[in-house]
């Protein structure tokens, strides 16, 4: 019997739909969806970052913070968890985490100008935080 609950298809139908839900900027859709996907399937790396994108764009900031800690638990070498994970910290307002998993995004991919301009936001940020009174 079939859950009437749970979206038609299985979780690759899933996941392909969260992604089309993300490029149609329906990011609370696609996160929603995408959440069951990594319910159903919570090794696949693919379907986590989706989510994670997911929840960043519909501005769950800490849900996506842990989303992306998640991937970066399976594979600390992932420049785009990092930056990721960076990013939902900045929107979060902790600046420090945001400024430390940016610089790791950085360090691991020094080509990519998107990287280092949100750094740098985030440090000019923090640095105008310190010296408020």
């Amino acid at each position: 019997m079939v859950d009437p609950g749970q979206p038609d298809g299985g979780v690759y139908e899933w996941y392909q739909r969260g992604l089309q839900l993300l490029a149609a900027r329906n990011p609370a859709a696609a996160a929603t969806l995408l959440e069951r996907a990594v319910a159903a399937e919570p090794a696949s790396r693919s379907v986590r970052e989706a989510l994670a994108r997911a929840q960043y764009d519909a501005g769950r900031y800490r849900d996506a913070i842990d989303s992306f800690t998640s991937l970066i638990a399976a594979n600390p070498t992932d420049d785009y968890a990092q930056f990721g994970l960076g990013l939902a910290a900045s929107r979060a307002g902790d600046l420090e985490l945001a400024a430390e998993h940016l610089a790791l995004a950085v360090a691991m991919r020094p080509d990519l100008d998107h990287y280092a301009r949100a750094l740098r936001g985030v440090r000019a940020r923090r640095g105008l935080a310190e010296e408020l009174p």
